[in-house]
């Protein structure tokens, strides 16, 4: 039986099939531009092989369309799919672990397209389509906001007027929250201790970037906010920023509120800093020429730091620092940035160990602090598909707890996945 685990973005549509037995990838890929006549799609095969395909597709029912497609291509049998996990990026507080989909999830997801215009009606479709062309296989929905939904009332409350609370929903949620999970429990088997006894920061900084505060082996407070806008520079969008400030452009400028959206998730970061770099080898690769790109990183890790140090208070103890996601795990001259100046609280970066530790070139985690490091500090590449097919697996299969400390997720065992 396979698993097919499905990431629809605002354009792209990425997956994965899994054996469900060996919870190894059989293929997987990623479709882009979806809406846009030059729209394709590129297969990834174990063995490092790749097909590509430019194929026009109007909306995300006409790319999963393409998938099947593909993968018939590649001799996977349509019957043998037997169940379909979904990324969903906001569960709200009302889902605090994965479901199953019926009728009532997809209608309370629904509610949270105002707020998440470019990804919330992509899921949604995402998952119509997968309903209809695999009528036979279950359909589970993970959600990114789930691992943060412990963190106590005084860490995900806004001091604003109650009623915004109350009828608006208006508090933190936090992102990335499959990502969180994984690491959290590959970092408990590196410490040699139960995730229940383990206090982490992990970092997941990718084109978006978040962190969470761990304390024994729950969420407690992370960066994020009630959208993915908040805490960290980001590639595109700004991180913290005064409330006020941007009430005060909108006045200024007469910009909409999608107007206003659109330049928080898509001209702000990194991207606003510099005028002309998202991404963050960009940004590096002219740092000496371009203040601007000097300027970025500087702020950039600032953020990070200041985050970092925040969290160890808040803590009290902090067993390891945890990097991961796209720039955590293959940007070692980023992550010595970020652990430069931080040796008084126990942090020590063992550059060399550091400067090896690149997902790009094989390695899925590593111990990147010195032996006298009182924190760990350890890369580990995120596996987010993997959580997604677990959690399915678990559902169809009767056993899954929404508890995450008391599930047997493999990848929280001592072998490595």
């Amino acid at each position: 039986m396979y698993i097919l685990a499905l990431n629809c973005g605002s354009s792209s549509l990425k997956y994965q099939v899994f054996d469900a037995d060996s919870k190894k990838v059989v293929v997987g890929g990623n479709v882009e531009k979806i809406g846009l006549d030059d729209s394709f799609i590129t297969q990834k095969y174990p063995d490092g092989t790749k097909d590509k395909k430019v194929v026009s597709m109007k909306n995300h029912n006409d790319a999963l369309g393409v998938v099947m497609g593909m993968l018939r291509d590649a001799s996977v049998d349509m019957n043998e799919i037997g169940g379909v996990g979904h990324r969903v990026v906001m569960g709200g507080a009302k889902f605090a672990s994965s479901v199953e989909i019926n009728d009532e999830v997809m209608r309370a997801v629904a509610e949270w397209k105002d707020l998440m215009p470019l990804h919330i009606p992509a899921s949604l479709m995402g998952i119509e389509s997968a309903r209809q062309m695999l009528p036979n296989a279950k359909q589970v929905a993970v959600f990114d906001t789930a691992f943060l939904q412990t963190m106590p009332e005084h860490s995900y409350r806004y001091a604003i007027p109650e009623a915004w609370y109350k009828n608006l929903g208006i508090r933190r949620y936090g992102f990335h929250g499959t990502s969180h999970l994984y690491v959290s429990k590959r970092a408990a088997v590196m410490l040699g201790k139960p995730a229940d006894q383990c206090n982490l920061i992990t970092m997941h900084i990718g084109s978006g970037a978040s962190g969470v505060a761990i304390k024994n082996g729950r969420a407690v407070d992370t960066t994020l906010g009630m959208t993915p806008t908040a805490g960290l520079v980001m590639g595109t969008r700004p991180g913290d920023v005064d409330a006020a400030a941007m009430l005060y452009v909108m006045e200024q400028l007469k910009l909409t509120p999608e107007q206003m959206t659109k330049h928080l998730n898509k001209d702000s970061g990194l991207m606003g800093i510099t005028q002309c770099f998202a991404d963050r080898r960009d940004v590096e690769a002219n740092k000496d020429e371009n203040p601007l790109c000097k300027l970025a990183i500087d702020m950039e890790v600032h953020t990070v730091k200041k985050y970092i140090g925040a969290f160890m208070a808040e803590l009290g103890h902090t067993d390891a620092i945890v990097f991961t996601a796209g720039v955590g795990e293959n940007d070692d001259f980023l992550r010595e940035k970020f652990c430069e100046g931080l040796e008084e609280l126990g942090v020590k970066l063992d550059k060399e160990a550091n400067k090896n530790a690149l997902a790009r070139k094989g390695v899925d985690q590593a111990v990147i602090s010195t032996p006298d490091s009182k924190v760990k500090i350890f890369m580990i590449a995120t596996n987010e598909e993997l959580v997604i097919v677990e959690d399915t697996i678990a559902i169809m299969n009767g056993n899954y707890n929404a508890d995450h400390l008391k599930m047997d997720y493999s990848f929280a065992n001592a072998k490595q996945r």
